[in-house]
């Protein structure tokens, strides 16, 4: 007997790209609206992949935190960049985020564990590429007992109104 694949996009659609964030140095949700709710029906092997994307821009050359998070930007980092230098003058510059995770356990203690890459512009046409996690040890522990979104966020090392990110989609997959 064959083994059976399927992959499903159970995203609703979003209402446009997320609230750009400018002006702090707060880890701050960035995903567009309305957020992805985490379903509680996880199972032990369970596949899940994340995307995100969006551009920014800076004044002088911030240090940029971008991450995928179980709970809110609030909640626990699954998989993150460090505080990264981006480049002086950025003009929407692109930035991307993929990670794929597997649940190994489920309940008040469950576990997930994965791994992904994030890309930050460094102009229009270049970028530079982050194994991600790179703040999180793996596995990571979350709490499969409720029902908790699942967001992209980010936070700028320098507050200013020209250093801005905008998350332009978030999508999540589950794959058996």
């Amino acid at each position: 007997m064959s083994n059976q694949f399927w992959v499903s996009n159970p995203n609703s659609p979003s209402q446009g790209s997320g609230a750009p964030l400018a002006s702090s140095t707060s880890l701050t949700d960035i995903s567009p609206a309305p957020q992805w709710i985490f379903p509680y029906y996880l199972y032990v092997g369970q596949r899940v992949r994340v995307t995100a994307y969006g551009r920014f821009s800076t004044t002088g050359t911030p240090t940029l935190l971008i991450g995928v998070y179980y709970g809110g930007a609030a909640g626990t980092a699954l998989a993150a960049t460090g505080a990264t230098t981006t480049g002086s003058g950025a003009a929407s510059w692109p930035w991307r985020v993929s990670y794929n995770f597997r649940v190994g356990a489920v309940g008040s203690s469950g576990t997930v564990t994965g791994e992904g890459s994030a890309s930050i512009g460094t102009s229009l046409t270049a970028e530079t590429g982050i194994p991600i996690p790179s703040t999180a040890a793996n596995p990571v522990t979350i709490n499969t007992t409720s029902l908790v979104s699942l967001t992209a966020a980010a936070q700028w090392g320098t507050s200013s109104a020209s250093n801005t990110i905008t998350c332009e989609d978030f999508i999540v997959e589950l794959l058996n």
